[in-house]
C-alpha cells in the first residue's frame, strides 16, 4: 500500500528551488512529524532557518527503510530481472508497487524544468544498468498477445519504467497459456527460463532509449 510517509521518495533536495517552494514543505513536515504538539514545537524551531532544499533532504533521509534498502540492491547490480504473471497487461500490483515505492525520484530519474512544467521530455534518467530481463507469464495464447497486447506491454513495462530510467537494453519474453499448459510445455518453459538465467551474465548490445518524448 501506498502511504503518506512514501511521498518522501519524490522528494529531493535537487528539485528546481522554485517548485520546492511551491511545495510547502514545512506544512508537510509539521503535518505528518510524531510527538504532537511537542514534536511539531522541536520540528517548527529546527526548521526556523532551514532553506527548502535543507527540508527536502531531511524528508528524503526519513523515507520508509525498506525502499531505500531496496533501492540499494538495484544500485548494486549491473542488471535486473523480473518474472512475473500478467495481471491487466502489467506487473502483479505488488510489483507494480514495488517499482512505485523504490525507483524514486533523484534515485531512479529526475526532471528539469520542462518535467515539472508537464513535459515527458524533461525526464532525465539516472539508472546505469546495462540490461533487464523481464519473463511475463500468460493466461490467454501467443496469437492474441502477438496481436493486440505485447506491444502495448513493451512500451510500458519495457520503455516507461525500465528505459527511460536508463536502463540500456531490455529483453522481454513472454511465456503463454502457463496456467493451461500441458508438462511438455511447462518443461519447455522451465528449459527456457533456464537458458535464459544461464545467458543472462553475457553483455549484450545496448538498444538505443527511445525519445522520451514519444511516451505517452
Amino acid at each position: 500500500m501506498f502511504r503518506n510517509r512514501d511521498m518522501a521518495t519524490y522528494l529531493h533536495e535537487n528539485i528546481p528551488p522554485d517548485i520546492l517552494e511551491t511545495m510547502d514543505l514545512r506544512r508537510q513536515v509539521l503535518e505528518n512529524v510524531p510527538g504532537g504538539p511537542v514534536g511539531r514545537f522541536v520540528a517548527a524551531r529546527w526548521m526556523r532557518d532551514k532553506a527548502p532544499q535543507q527540508i527536502a533532504r531531511f524528508i528524503r533521509e526519513h523515507a520508509p527503510k525498506d525502499a531505500r534498502e531496496q533501492w540499494a540492491k538495484v544500485e548494486a547490480a549491473d542488471g535486473l530481472a523480473f518474472i512475473a504473471p500478467v495481471f491487466w497487461l502489467h506487473f502483479p500490483a505488488i510489483l507494480k508497487g514495488w517499482f512505485e515505492r523504490v525507483f524514486a525520484y533523484g534515485s531512479a530519474y529526475e526532471l528539469t524544468h520542462e518535467g515539472w512544467e508537464g513535459h515527458c521530455s524533461g525526464r532525465v534518467p539516472l539508472m546505469h544498468h546495462e540490461k533487464a530481463l523481464v519473463i511475463s507469464t500468460t493466461l490467454f495464447c501467443e496469437a492474441d498477445y502477438k496481436a493486440d497486447w505485447e506491444q502495448p506491454m513493451a512500451r510500458i513495462i519495457d520503455d516507461w519504467d525500465l528505459r527511460y530510467p536508463g536502463v540500456k537494453n531490455v529483453e522481454h519474453v513472454h511465456f503463454y497459456e502457463v496456467a493451461i499448459a500441458g508438462q511438455r510445455r511447462l518443461r519447455e518453459y522451465l528449459r527456457r527460463a533456464y537458458e535464459l538465467g544461464k545467458d543472462y551474465a553475457v553483455a549484450s548490445p545496448a538498444a538505443p532509449a527511445p525519445g522520451l518524448s514519444e511516451a505517452a
